[in-house]
């Protein structure tokens, strides 16, 4: 699916995407985070670590994601919905020039229907922190594009339980943690002009094994994103079109592999928010276009999000 990422990077590279914004609007610095559908869903739902109205902000979101899995390891087994929910306080705050920190708190609540009964699990999910350092901005404002590339790097804390009851499951992602410290390398690149902009990330989780010696498999993410700025006296819009992909290595037990626990999925992905005097309020929805989870085991079939953020 990277050929296709890259085809719709270079087809809305050719609309000279990059300037400086409108007055007033706050610098566009979105970035898909990793969702974990492999893994644990116990980060951003893909759905970024920053808002796109307010470079520095506090706030909260709230995201879910909706699977469906088989009751089973057979081909027959009957199929179950799965229900992800997380509420999240989250934050984009500087600390000094050209250096930013973004931080998550989750709180999940999951839950489905077994033929065995249902199975609910709450509580405090990983904590996630990263810096994001500038490593190139265009300083004139008089050109035609505008670039920014960012790059840093940050930790997920092991404060969600993890169960090991729930390892037997068809979806090991039914957990509110990992149990283990997991490391980030991320990267983001934004290109504007006037109005319009794009904005590409790729970033990459390192996993480690927890005190139960599992371990859920790295993870790539990857995705490309075009948004539009409409500024007004009173209020500014952002709706914004993109795709983007995950793909996950195989988790391991005891340091083996385990088998039918990789997997891949391409998304669709559309939004937009608003904002109005410091506050801004978004949603964004995304969509799988292709998938093959845990053996085609586990389906995704949508996440949403809405967030609401107050500018620092």
């Amino acid at each position: 699916m990277k050929k296709y990422i890259l085809l719709f990077i270079t087809l809305i590279s050719q609309y000279g995407i990059a300037n400086t914004p409108p007055p007033n609007f706050k610098q566009y610095l979105g970035m898909f985070d990793d969702c974990d559908a492999c893994g644990c869903s116990a980060s951003g739902g893909g759905m970024g670590f920053s808002s796109m109205l307010n470079q520095n902000f506090v706030g909260v979101r709230y995201f879910y994601q909706s699977y469906t899995s088989r009751d089973g390891i057979f081909n027959d087994s009957p199929k179950v919905d799965e229900n992800f929910n997380t509420a999240q306080l989250w934050a984009r705050i500087p600390v000094f020039k050209n250096f930013q920190v973004s931080a998550l708190v989750p709180y999940h609540s999951h839950n489905r229907e077994l033929s065995t009964g249902y199975q609910e699990i709450n509580g405090l999910g990983d904590i996630t922190v990263l810096g994001l350092y500038t490593v190139y901005q265009t300083q004139k404002d008089s050109v035609v594009y505008n670039h920014v590339l960012q790059a840093g790097g940050g930790v997920k804390m092991p404060t969600g339980d993890y169960k090991t009851t729930n390892n037997g499951s068809v979806n090991p992602s039914f957990q509110v943690g990992t149990g283990s410290w997991d490391y980030l390398l991320a990267a983001e690149y934004v290109v504007r002009r006037d109005r319009l902009g794009l904005n590409t990330m790729l970033n990459y989780s390192i996993k480690t094994e927890n005190d139960d010696n599992y371990q859920f498999g790295n993870q790539l993410n990857y995705g490309s994103t075009l948004f539009y700025i409409i500024e007004k006296p009173k209020y500014s819009l952002v709706p914004q079109l993109g795709l983007a992909g995950e793909n996950y290595a195989a988790n391991k037990q005891f340091g083996e592999k385990l088998p039918d626990t990789e997997g891949d999925i391409f998304f669709g992905k559309a939004g937009i928010e608003a904002g109005y005097q410091g506050f801004s309020i978004g949603i964004n929805t995304m969509l799988p276009i292709s998938q093959n989870l845990v053996g085609g085991r586990v389906e995704s079939n949508y996440r949403w999000s809405i967030n609401l953020n107050y500018s620092l």
